[in-house]
């Protein structure tokens, strides 16, 4: 495997080990167990929402409504159980409605022959948002369940559920991409789009597919969210498709489509907590900690167009 390959797959990795002993050095309660595990809770809705946002940045996509999708299915999530619905078919209702929602942006831009994913995720960042302030009127849903709560506050032993729920969703995703037809059609998608339509590869339908899971792991995150804040609230998940779209390209994929990993995308989400926990612990201002991340997401961007241009210097040097 050659240098850069190496630093492809490790380089997200080794950035977090990186980045752990710094805030070790700095902060004598960052490395401590409590705190790790307290930043491996908050990093799940992050890493669920991101695991949605690689498959669809695989593709050269992009999907900025995932945090208001989040935040739709954490009202109505909160309004069956509410309503009395049983936990389990809350939960499962709320997947289902993230899934469908995150369909329409499929279709819309597949059917519609939208230029760019941009435009039918922007305009259902919007609609989901504003339907999860009309349908509650503005307020939170609170005082859940007990058994529902365990989801986003429970544990097993020492590790917490949310822990379990990504790991879950990780191998799922990680089977799904790798091992699966349908996976390496993805990829596929992502590399070449015309060439993919001409080997027979039905792209209308996968990419309708991708951006349901995305909605499916953006309804899992608010499931998540809602059992640990005990409540059903509008306005969560704002912002949250930026933190989703940088862990995607700090684990290593690519925006130009074709490349990333179910394992750098979590390293990724992890480096994104880390992070929050880190700037927390040295009482940085929330101010202050928007900069950080934002300088974050440029630096990500910027490293992967790097990585594109050599890789176009490469094939063209072969040549």
């Amino acid at each position: 495997m050659s240098p850069a390959a190496l630093l492809r797959r490790f380089g997200p990795l080794l950035g977090l080990l990186a980045l752990c002993a710094v805030l070790g050095t700095l902060s004598d309660h960052f490395l401590t167990f409590d705190n790790l595990i307290n930043v491996f809770r908050q990093s799940a809705v992050n890493a669920l929402l991101s695991l949605g946002q690689l498959v669809v940045i695989i593709t050269a996509g992009i999907d900025l409504s995932v945090g208001s999708i989040l935040g739709l299915s954490c009202v109505l999530v909160a309004l069956l159980l509410k309503a009395g619905v049983p936990p389990a078919l809350a939960v499962l209702a709320a997947l289902g409605i993230g899934g469908a929602l995150g369909s329409v942006n499929g279709l819309l831009l597949t059917k519609l022959h939208l230029p760019h994913p941009f435009i039918p995720t922007l305009g259902m960042m919007n609609v989901a948002r504003g339907l999860a302030l009309v349908i509650c009127g503005g307020f939170p849903i609170s005082e859940l369940p007990s058994s529902f709560r365990f989801w986003g506050a429970g544990s097993v032993g020492w590790i917490p559920a949310p822990v379990i729920v990504v790991v879950v969703f990780c191998v799922v995703f990680h089977v799904f991409l790798t091992r699966t037809t349908v996976g390496r059609d993805i990829y596929a998608i992502g590399g070449n789009p015309q060439a993919a339509l001409l080997s027979g590869v039905p792209v209308d339908a996968r990419l309708i597919l991708v951006y349901a899971l995305s909605g499916v792991t953006a309804a899992a995150g608010a499931i998540v969210l809602a059992g640990r804040m005990n409540s059903g609230f509008p306005l969560a998940g704002m912002g949250s498709e930026l933190d989703s779209i940088a862990a995607v390209i700090i684990g290593g994929a690519s925006f130009f489509g074709g490349v990333g990993t179910v394992g750098g995308t979590l390293v990724g989400a992890l480096i994104m907590g880390v992070l929050r926990n880190g700037l927390n612990l040295m009482n940085v201002s929330a101010y202050w900690q928007t900069v950080v991340i934002g300088v974050v997401i440029v630096a990500a961007v910027w490293v992967d167009v790097v990585r594109k241009r050599a890789a176009e210097k490469g094939r063209a040097a072969v040549n």
